[in-house]
């Protein structure tokens, strides 16, 4: 419809909409800390934040799911207006032309709505920035360091790269490269803002060994390549590769070809060559995925038995626990019931949760002598 992929028309609009939107929560974080020191508001808008930026995770999955990436195919608005009552008319043509096309009604709304959230979080980000350098002080205060001003920083910067990405996942056509990185995009922004959400809490510092430092910062990176071969198998549409459980298309090792699988930078579909991707490569996608998760899983759950060692991490432990049942069961759930919507959601969140929680120990503790491991940690040497 020769629509221009960018038109810079409504960003004013959706600027003020975002602060609008943003106004609610920073509201309700204010009243109900109001008699609280400035370290507590901040703490309790960095909790709120995480929250919500974990809500924007799952709503991206939705977005992606129902096939509502494209339902406004310019960006940052909907046919050059800032939300799809202004492009009623542009839609309707669209979808008359294609009704189960990228462009319907229903689509434009949810990928809108996802772009209004994306906008709130960002706005709630630039206040915890401005606050954390604002009491950057008391962050540094004579008890020892709680937290440089700088992560709500990088997660500003952060946050920028991710709506660089969430335009680029719409002018280059839900390129598969491109909304793989979104989603991985979005998974570290949470672990980003989960550091400050934990270490201004100000409870002490666990001590742990070096050993399961070592074991949380290998079960940290393990997930977030999981996530990227996760967000592969999606973008792919390579789910439904495999159907059946523990085998593939009746065998332990099915026919792949994973030189079409590992190539990375093309469009949605097709090979570099213009050649369609064909099932063997789709297969080694989706198979490539299901080995790392045993690597995975494993990993996980020698984690969290050693955290039965650690009192103070309890909540961590029963957390990981609860979060990585819900991955296995919603990962089969994907393959043995065709993929519904429900539960590919949910296998997001839990991927997303479980960088989250790895996160928090990782946060809560610091590394220590093997003769303390579990020993709380004095205020004043937190780092």
């Amino acid at each position: 419809m020769g629509q221009a992929l960018y038109d810079m028309a409504p960003v004013l609009e959706l600027m003020a909409l975002g602060l609008l939107l943003a106004l609610g929560p920073l509201a309700w974080v204010w009243l109900r800390n109001r008699d609280a020191g400035a370290l507590k508001r901040l703490q309790a808008l960095s909790v709120l934040t995480l929250f919500l930026t974990f809500d924007l995770v799952l709503f991206g999955a939705f977005t992606r799911l129902t096939d509502s990436g494209l339902g406004c195919p310019d960006w940052p608005g909907c046919y050059g207006s800032a939300s799809p009552v202004g492009a009623r008319a542009q839609i309707a043509e669209a979808q008359a032309a294609m009704p189960t096309g990228p462009v319907t009604h229903g689509k434009a709304w949810i990928e809108m709505i996802h772009r209004y959230l994306a906008t709130t979080v960002g706005v709630l980000i630039i206040a915890m920035t401005l606050m954390a350098w604002r009491q950057s002080s008391a962050l540094r205060g004579r008890q020892g360091a709680v937290l440089s001003p700088w992560w709500p920083t990088v997660a500003l910067l952060w946050v920028c790269l991710q709506g660089a990405f969430g335009a680029w996942t719409v002018t280059m056509k839900l390129q598969p490269a491109i909304v793989t990185l979104h989603l991985l995009g979005g998974t570290v922004l949470l672990a980003l803002l989960c550091v400050p959400a934990v270490r201004l809490s100000r409870r002490p510092l666990v001590e742990v060994s070096w050993w399961l430092r070592r074991a949380l910062w290998l079960a940290l990176g393990l997930l977030i390549v999981q996530v990227m071969l996760g967000g592969w198998v999606s973008t792919n549409y390579a789910v439904l590769a495999c159907s059946t459980f523990p085998t593939c298309q009746g065998s332990w090792w099915p026919a792949m070809d994973f030189s079409q699988a590992l190539q990375v930078w093309r469009p949605l579909g097709v090979l570099r060559d213009g050649s369609n991707i064909s099932f063997e490569g789709l297969t080694a996608i989706h198979y490539l995925h299901r080995l790392a998760a045993y690597v995975v899983v494993a990993v996980l759950l020698a984690l969290w038995w050693r955290l039965r060692l650690l009192p103070a991490l309890a909540l961590q432990r029963r957390c990981l626990g609860g979060f990585l049942v819900l991955q296995v069961v919603t990962g089969l759930s994907n393959v043995v019931l065709d993929w519904p919507l429900v539960s590919a959601v949910l296998h997001t969140g839990g991927a997303a949760a479980l960088v989250t929680v790895v996160v928090w120990c990782l946060a809560s503790s610091r590394p220590g002598s093997m003769l303390r491991v579990g020993m709380p940690v004095a205020r004043g040497e937190i780092a």
